[in-house]
């Protein structure tokens, strides 16, 4: 094994898989989504009424 090719990640969390970084970045953007209507949500229902 060459010194280029080592494990970059700590010994915890060479079982865990990664996800891809995609689904990461969708996931991201969902919560912002939902944080955000939760946290607006008197202000948005107020341009339907």
């Amino acid at each position: 094994m060459s010194e280029d090719n080592k494990e970059l990640r700590p010994s915890k969390m060479r079982g865990v898989a990664f996800p891809k970084a995609k689904y990461g970045v969708i996931l991201a953007i969902i919560i912002i989504i939902l944080v955000n209507l939760i946290h607006y949500k008197e202000t948005i229902f107020s341009f339907f009424n």
